[in-house]
């Protein structure tokens, strides 16, 4: 685990957690103006914007498994690989804030996105949300965690990660009975734009005036 991830909101008393995760090639930094944003929509929040623990080898940032010759069928086993480590950098942070799974979101862009879907579907449930920004499951959905809500942004235009992965995904979970959404953006490509901020405000402003 690397001590470079950064800390953008710690109230003395969090009662949520919010975990960001960066695409391949990215760091934490990329990440803290959307945490920011999260920490202003849900001021009684710890918000942390997580870095990789591994260098990419792109040449610039950090990853959690590398993309060099990824394909459908090597992914899954890449992915498998680095879920442990993942997994306890989730603990990791909970155990920081004192708080468990019922109070804990994971953010996740791309590769990010990737490993928070995933983390989902293997062991004891972590989280109690998951919001998938231009992401997918690694191979279809296994199962559904009890109490895990599903958020997927995407946009139409991404050619790196088709948007049907998540239109895919989201209809998967929705016929095994998880609660889901799913919002495809048009002309936004692999990216996050003004659009995917307001959504995200909107989820966590829901969550305040939730009696």
């Amino acid at each position: 685990m690397t001590d470079t991830s950064i800390v953008v909101a710690r109230p003395d008393k969090p009662a949520h957690l919010v975990l960001l995760f960066h695409g391949v090639g990215s760091s934490a930094a990329n990440l803290v103006p959307l945490a920011e944003l999260v920490a202003q929509a849900r001021p009684d929040a710890m918000v942390v914007s997580v870095d990789g623990p591994h260098p990419s080898n792109l040449g610039r940032g950090r990853e959690w498994f590398s993309v060099a010759g990824v394909t459908e069928e090597n992914r899954p086993q890449r992915v498998a690989l680095a879920l442990p480590l993942f997994r306890d950098t989730i603990a990791h942070w909970q155990r920081a804030s004192g708080l468990g799974a019922g109070q804990t979101t994971l953010i996740g862009f791309s590769q990010g996105a990737i490993m928070a879907l995933e983390a989902t579907q293997a062991g004891d449930q972590l989280v109690a949300r998951v919001v998938a920004l231009a992401g997918r499951f690694a191979e279809p959905v296994r199962r559904v965690p009890s109490g895990v809500r599903f958020h997927f942004i995407h946009g139409a235009a991404d050619p790196v990660i088709l948007a049907q992965f998540s239109v895919e995904a989201a209809q998967k979970l929705r016929d095994l009975g998880a609660d889901v959404t799913v919002d495809v953006l048009p002309d936004l490509g692999h990216g996050i734009d003004m659009r995917v901020a307001n959504l995200l405000a909107g989820y966590f402003g829901r969550d305040r005036r939730t009696p």
